[in-house]
This record gives structure tokens, C-alpha cells and sequence, in this order.
């Protein structure tokens, strides 16, 4: 395979050919800011050894699976925590008005291996609203292309549903996953001058028709009319975006309720097209200049590698981690409240198919590293490639010990969940506790983001012996 030369630098890894140069750091760490990177460089990295190699070619399995419906509660096989969808958050929050709320839908899935040895799983999530089994507007993977020519189309045409690809088995101690993403549509603006508005869509939703976050929110008020168009539940078009490549700390991956996610991510390459004035506080790292840009002067397709802080937390009372984001601009930390969300660079998706990007995450002895590669607003081709160690700067990545032996204590915490119905505690890193990881693609959430995306050559390196 061929070989990426490169340093290390504070906070993440500069690539050679790119100025080094020292950053003030405003935001209590170490950061190392990096000048432009002025060539593309090849997306897989040596001392890799290929494990499996997925091209889409056969899909039909995935189509052919029934939907089922899931019971919630412990004993459903989607079960994970306090956080799940009828989890003890949302009861302490709504009460019998979130109980009456949850109840009147079901949520129906699929849960499909497929692939060599069958490596990969797709989780697919659905709304079912007249309780018939059948899904108003399911998602979809389906193979496009013929012969030697296939990819993978992930279809979701409503936001009250959810589609990931993840692994089927907790990875390994050490890996690299890398992946070719081909078409993308989950929102963001287009055209020239750029809007939110293109296509009869707006930030890549279907303009009609109720879309709000029903029924799950952080609180307030789940009273009223059971169903999507509740007035107390709040339009999601403002919100849209597409998990490129994520790292979970829980077994088997599922679509869940967007509350959930925030609490069970290690490390990502995220996009999150916003239009709305919260947005003020994010930024966009223009990597040609090394300078940080308004997010309302970009064009909301800003791709987000962060690394997610198991130190502190951006919103406890969610057990919602802080933000490390290593870019060109330097290591921003969420913290900023000029900068509360910092993109490392803008995809082009009106480029795509006819020229594509590559993402990759490792994990290696000494912690992760996020790669994207592809041509970017403001800098072209190129590949932008950033580690952090398990513990860097006395902050960690969130969850990192896959086993109790890696890990003493050193950062846990107890959080207190309250609401209008109670309360209760949780403990958030105890000392002997493991958590793996599992690769996410696509969209995790079962009431937030609609749209479509292509991907290809799904590839597991793990360190060649």
C-alpha cells in the first residue's frame, strides 16, 4: 500500500507540505495550526492489512428482510439505556403525556447482515403510524450500477426514519475503516448565489407536510394531540445533515431518537447543515488561509471531525460530551462561544459522482485519527488527516478503554437527569467498565435528517503482521 509521510504535531498530525505554525491558544489547549495542504495525498495509509472489501454488489438481502416491530423495553433486542427511546430520560421528562405520545406509532425494523462472513449490518428504522406493519415512508439500501460498476444507495425519504451500515462485530484493538462516499443530498445550500432552497427541497426536506422532532425532545411540554403536527413538538428543516463515518461505544448500533446519540459517540466526521440563527456560534475553517470563516458566509456543507471530549460535557443535562476539533485553523474546543462548532473543511456536492471522497478513521496503540479526502471549497484535492491520543492534553476521547484493563477511574462522573416527573443519577465512566467500537455510516437518527446518499469500496485494514 502506499505510504502517507507525515508529523505529528500538537493536536493533530500536519501533513508534509503544509507550514507549520505556532497558534495561540485561547481555549486552554495545546494547539499546532497547519498552512495549507498543496497536494492530494493516496487515502490509505502503509502497515495495513486489507480484512474485507465490500462493493455493493448484492443487496437484495437487505430489501427481502421483514419489518419488525420493536417492543421497547429490556427485552428488546434494540435496547441500550436510559437514553433509548423509551427510556427512563423521556418518562422523567413527559410523564403519561410522553407514554401516550410514544405509543401512538410503532417503530418498525430491519436488522440485515450481509457482506463477507457477513461483516457489515444495516439497521433500518421506520414510523408506522396506523400500527399495520407496514411503514409509511421507509428507508432503503439497494445496490445501483451493474457489473463491476456497483455501489451502495442509502434512500431516506422521510426524516422520521433512520438508516446506518455499521459493523457487525465490535472492532478490533487496532483498524482502519475507509469508505468512498459518491452522491450526497442531505441538505446544505446549492447553486449560485447559494440557498437553502433548491430542488423543491428546503435544506434537503420535502416542503410539505408536518417534520418535527416528535416525540422525543429534551423538555418542555409533550401534552396535546398524539402524532407529528403537536404543535409543542419543533420543526426539524432547520437541521439536517449525514454521519460520514462515526465511532459508537455500544453494541450494535441502531437508528434511536436524537437525544440519544449525543451521549454514546467516541470520535466522528459529521456534516450538520443548520439554518438557524443558533448557528451564529459555528465557524468554518477555511484550510487555504488557516483562517476561521462565518458558518452564514459558507455553504453549510461543512464536514465536522471531532473528537469527543470524556472530560467534560457541552450540555449535562443530556451527558452531551464537549467538543475537540483539530483543523488547519488550529485545535478549537467547543467551549469557544464564538466557535462552538467548527468545520474542518466544505464538501462540494454538486462535484459528485464525477468526482467522489474518501473518509477513513484508525484506531492504533496510541489513540484515533480521522482522514477525509477529496477536492474542498477554498483548497481542492487534497487530504486532510488529523490524531489525537487516547488521552492528549489532559482531555481523553470519550469511552476509549475497549476493556476495564484500559482504563482507572480518572474521568468519571456522576450526572443527575431531572425533569417535571423526577429524577435519577447515572454514573458516566465508571472505574471497570469497557466499552467497544463500532462504525456508524449514515443517519442514526429516528426523528431528524432526510435524504440520500451512494457509497462504495467499504474496506477493514487491521495493522499488517
Amino acid at each position: 500500500m502506499s505510504k502517507h509521510t507525515r508529523t505529528r504535531g500538537q493536536g493533530h498530525l500536519i501533513i508534509v507540505a503544509a507550514l507549520a505554525v505556532t497558534a495561540l491558544s485561547p481555549l486552554g489547549l495545546d494547539q499546532a495550526q497547519a498552512g495549507p495542504p498543496v497536494s492530494a495525498l493516496p487515502a490509505a495509509a502503509s502497515g495495513w492489512s486489507l480484512v474485507y472489501a465490500e462493493g455493493f454488489g448484492s443487496l437484495s438481502v437487505v430489501s427481502r428482510a421483514p419489518w419488525v416491530r420493536d417492543p421497547h423495553g429490556d427485552a428488546s433486542p434494540w435496547n441500550v439505556d436510559h437514553l433509548d427511546d423509551d427510556g427512563q430520560y423521556f418518562q422523567v421528562q413527559g410523564g403519561a403525556d410522553f407514554r401516550t405520545q410514544l405509543a401512538a406509532a410503532d417503530i418498525l425494523r430491519k436488522r440485515v447482515a450481509f457482506g463477507k462472513n457477513g461483516w457489515l449490518t444495516a439497521e433500518l428504522a421506520a414510523r408506522d403510524a396506523n400500527k399495520d406493519g407496514i411503514p409509511e415512508s421507509p428507508p432503503s439500501l439497494q445496490t445501483v450500477g451493474s457489473g463491476g460498476q456497483t455501489a451502495g444507495r442509502l434512500a431516506e425519504p422521510s426524516h422520521d426514519g433512520g438508516i446506518i451500515i455499521r459493523s457487525t462485530s465490535a472492532l478490533p484493538a487496532q483498524y482502519r475503516i475507509e469508505y468512498t462516499l459518491k452522491t450526497l443530498d442531505f441538505g446544505g445550500k446549492r447553486g449560485e448565489p447559494s440557498s437553502f432552497s433548491y430542488g423543491g427541497k428546503t435544506n434537503g426536506y420535502a416542503s410539505d407536510g408536518c417534520k418535527t422532532n416528535w416525540p422525543w425532545k429534551r423538555s418542555g411540554s409533550f401534552a396535546g394531540t398524539a402524532g407529528r403536527c403537536n404543535s409543542n413538538f419543533g420543526d426539524v428543516r432547520a437541521e439536517n445533515g449525514f454521519y460520514f463515518l462515526a465511532i459508537m461505544d455500544y453494541h450494535r448500533p441502531a437508528p434511536h431518537n436524537n437525544v440519544f446519540i449525543h451521549n454514546h459517540r467516541k470520535v466522528g466526521m459529521d456534516m450538520y447543515n443548520v439554518n438557524g440563527a443558533w448557528s451564529d456560534s459555528y465557524a468554518v475553517c477555511n484550510p487555504a488561509t488557516g483562517a476561521l470563516e462565518e458558518y452564514q458566509t459558507s455553504t453549510a456543507n461543512g464536514i465536522n471531525s471531532i473528537f469527543f471530549d470524556g472530560s467534560r460535557f457541552r450540555a449535562p443535562e443530556i451527558g452531551y460530551q464537549q467538543f475537540v476539533m483539530p483543523t488547519a485553523c488550529g485545535v478549537r474546543d467547543g467551549s469557544d462561544p464564538d466557535a462552538t462548532i467548527v468545520s474542518a473543511a466544505e464538501i462540494r456536492p454538486e462535484l459528485m459522482p464525477s468526482q467522489s471522497y474518501t473518509f477513513a478513521i484508525e484506531r492504533d496503540a496510541t489513540g484515533y485519527t480521522t482522514e477525509m479526502t477529496g477536492t474542498f471549497r477554498h483548497i481542492g484535492t487534497t487530504t486532510l488527516r488529523y490524531h489525537r491520543d487516547f488521552v492528549q492534553d489532559g482531555h481523553p476521547v470519550w469511552h476509549y478503554n475497549q476493556t476495564p484493563e484500559g482504563y482507572g477511574g480518572a474521568f468519571n462522573s456522576t450526572l443527575t437527569f431531572s425533569g417535571p416527573f423526577g429524577s435519577y443519577t447515572k454514573e458516566q465512566w465508571p472505574q471497570g467498565s469497557a466499552y467497544p467500537d463500532y462504525f456508524v455510516i449514515g443517519d442514526p437518527h429516528l426523528n431528524f435528517y432526510e435524504g440520500s446518499a451512494t457509497i462504495d469500496d467499504l474496506k477493514m485494514y487491521v495493522p499488517a503482521s
